[in-house]
Parts: C-alpha cells; structure tokens; sequence
C-alpha cells in the first residue's frame, strides 16, 4: 500500500514529483478516481474543492473519473476504483467519510483496492486511515462539532491501519487559529501520536516505511 496524505492536495512540485515516482509512469499513460465525498457534508462555498480538482484535472490523466461513494451498489463502486491507478480522495467532514466507508461496507474491498493502486488524500481524505479516528480524538483534538453534526456520538474507525493521527492545515491562512499554541494545547490533551502538517506538506507511506514530503512545516508529537 502506498499513499501520499496531504493537508491540502498536490500544491507544489516536491508532492507531485513524490505521487510521479509513486506511480512509475506518467500521469498521461494512467487514470484517476477523484472522490468528493467528504464535501457534500460541508456547507457553504465549494470553490476550494473545484480549484483542487482543477489542479488534478491539469495533471492530464489519461482518464478522469469522479466518484461518489454513496448512493451507489458497493459492487459498482469498488469496480470504478479499480479502473484507477490512483485513487484520490478529497477534502471536507472526516466523519462523513469514515462513515460513508463503513455504512456502505467498502471498508475491506477499498483496502484489497489499494493493495495495488495509489492512494492521494487531501485533509480529509488523509485522516481516514488512523485507528485514533473515534470520538475520543474528536474530542481531543476538538473536532466533536463535526461528528455531532452528523447525529454522532460514536466512531469506528474504518481501516485503523495507522498508529498515529494526523491534523491538517496547521499555519493555514484558511484556519487562522490553527497556529502552534492551538498545536500546543491538542498535545497537552492526546494520548497518542500526531502529525501536524501545513498545506506544502504530506505523509508518505510506502509498505512498513514513513516519511514526510514537504516544502512548508510539519510537527510529529509521540
């Protein structure tokens, strides 16, 4: 399994060269699922979410698709995503995600997928894979808002593969307060490990081994 999870998607030259040498081969000779999925949940303007699938659209892809993971047999959605060499999945409610993949049953087909494609998540879509993904870390972190929201107390995380937990948009002039002292007091409360990334910067994970791509600032707190 090889995933590139960014704050804010494939924003400079450092991420799209780490997904390029992940793909091995060009962005014209493979195809792309794009997923909103994490969006419907967030009210108010989308502008930012078709500035970012621009942005992928102008990689120039030898196919496109966009994907919506409700609504639609689990069967047809599992086959979209393995027409894909990289499946893309964007931002907005992590808890609207999570539960998409759980409710839907996706859950082992989407891992047995990505087995063998790659896997690009912008903030939300980043934030998926952690076993911290519940409604202690909500509150902790104090995202609890956002699984309120959707008439949630609970979470079940749906992958739990990793053992850290990762926050995006740290500096981020879209979240103004998200600044080291917010950092501060989120690892003055956790219990488990953070990554803290700005919106030049992403985790890698390629098989067992984990790194940071960035030409911006990141914070790993154990």
């Amino acid at each position: 399994m090889e995933c590139l999870l960014t704050a804010a998607g494939l924003r400079n030259d450092s991420l799209r060269d780490a997904l390029r040498d992940m793909l091995g081969k060009p962005f014209g000779e493979a195809n792309v699922v794009y997923v909103p999925t994490a969006s419907v949940a967030e009210a108010g303007d989308h502008g930012w979410l078709l500035a970012d699938m621009n942005r992928v659209h102008a990689l120039g892809w030898r196919e496109f698709d966009i994907l919506e993971l409700n609504g639609l047999p689990p069967a047809m959605v599992l086959d979209r995503l393995r027409r894909a060499d990289v499946v893309y999945v964007s931002g907005g409610n992590h808890y609207h995600l999570a539960r998409s993949i759980s409710r839907n049953g996706l859950a082992d087909g989407f891992l047995e997928v990505l087995e063998s494609r790659v896997y690009v998540g912008l903030s939300a879509g980043s934030m998926i894979f952690s076993r911290y993904l519940d409604a202690h870390s909500a509150d902790v972190i104090g995202d609890a808002q956002d699984l309120h929201a959707l008439g949630a107390t609970t979470l079940e995380p749906p992958f739990g593969l990793f053992d850290w937990y990762l926050k995006p948009h740290l500096y981020s002039p879209d979240f103004p307060e998200r600044d080291d002292a917010w950092a501060d007091r989120i690892v003055a409360r956790a219990d488990f490990p953070i990554y803290f990334l700005d919106d030049d910067t992403a985790v890698r994970v390629r098989g067992g081994e984990v790194d940071v791509v960035s030409e911006g600032r990141w914070r790993f707190h154990r």
